[in-house]
């Protein structure tokens, strides 16, 4: 039998770990105001203690009990997204949920966009600090399965799982800085710039146009995300000329693209690219982890397009690829 949100809400107030879904990815849960059911986390994702998880909370309404304050573009832009994915980052609370802040005085605060992941949030009666449930710097798990298979041979293999089906959204949140005055983007989405600039009526900075005291947020380090096979972002006529010259020698070599394919080496492993930005950030993870799976060496890349919306499947590929 499945496990129920209420059954997954018992386990986290217990201290223990729970995967749980929401619209981006699923989630290594646990009770942020505990911070040694948070130091599990860590321990159990390979992660630096002091790279600082975002905490998930059931409304809006639950902010202030993390958030010392909250300026005005920072309501707006909840008003706006929430549920959804936006994780803010705001000013902490002195002596709240120090483990998960990654000793930062500063909190990253998203309420998901999942009716299953609401209801345990609800049911938990805390927030939930929740990293991906992957090892750290892997590839993030959009299904229950992943999660399974992410820590099937070690002490996680009796990690306690909240299946809410797949992920709709299938990257990571776009997490705006609120903690310097004005709206910075320190990762990308499928929320635009622009849109969260209209929203909150005031330019969202990119991290490049702001000071460079930002705090520390999850998913910025420049390889992450990244399969065990190795990844190149490369011109459709580059990926074509190399498979044509390979040909039978092309075996273990996967391609994701949009412009070329099928080949005609068929032991190259092809999966078309689609033209939509939101469709494509959806199977990403999927396609990425289902090529390892396939036991590929190389994963070859089309670039996506030069546009705004597709700036957070950009962004998860240059680090994909950046090892």
């Amino acid at each position: 039998m499945k496990t129920t949100a209420s059954e997954a809400a018992a386990h986290i107030r217990a201290g223990a770990l729970v995967a749980f879904p929401t619209e981006t990815v699923y989630g290594l849960g646990a009770d942020a105001s505990n911070d040694a059911a948070v130091a599990k986390i860590f321990a159990a994702k390979g992660r630096p203690a002091d790279h600082p998880l975002i905490v998930h909370i059931a409304s809006s309404a639950h902010v202030l009990a993390y958030a010392s304050s909250v300026p005005l573009f920072a309501e707006a832009l909840m008003a706006a997204f929430w549920p959804g994915p936006l994780t803010l980052i705001l000013p902490r609370k002195p002596g709240v949920a120090t483990a998960a802040a990654g000793g930062q005085n500063s909190i990253g605060l998203r309420c998901p966009a999942h009716p299953l992941a609401l209801e345990f949030l609800a049911a938990a009666g805390t927030g939930v600090a929740g990293p991906s449930a992957n090892k750290f710097g892997r590839v993030s798990p959009t299904t229950a399965e992943h999660v399974r298979q992410e820590f099937a041979d070690e002490a996680g293999a009796a990690l306690m799982v909240l299946d809410g089906g797949p992920c709709t959204v299938g990257i990571e949140s776009s997490i705006v800085d609120c903690t310097r005055g004005q709206p910075v983007l320190l990762r990308p989405g499928v929320l635009t710039s622009a849109e969260l600039s209209a929203a909150c009526g005031q330019a969202v900075l990119s991290a490049a146009e702001a000071s460079d005291d930002a705090p520390r947020a999850p998913g910025t380090l420049e390889s992450h995300y990244a399969p065990n096979a190795k990844v190149r972002i490369m011109q459709a006529k580059a990926i074509q000329t190399a498979v044509d010259l390979l040909g039978v020698d092309a075996a273990r070599i996967a391609v994701y693209a949009r412009s070329i394919g099928p080949f005609k080496a068929s032991q190259v492993l092809y999966r078309r690219m689609p033209d939509d930005a939101l469709a494509t950030a959806s199977q990403l993870f999927a396609v990425l982890r289902d090529f390892d799976a396939q036991a590929v060496k190389l994963i070859w890349i089309e670039p996506v397009p030069d546009a705004i919306e597709w700036d957070g499947v950009r962004d998860r590929l240059a680090r994909a690829s950046a090892n």
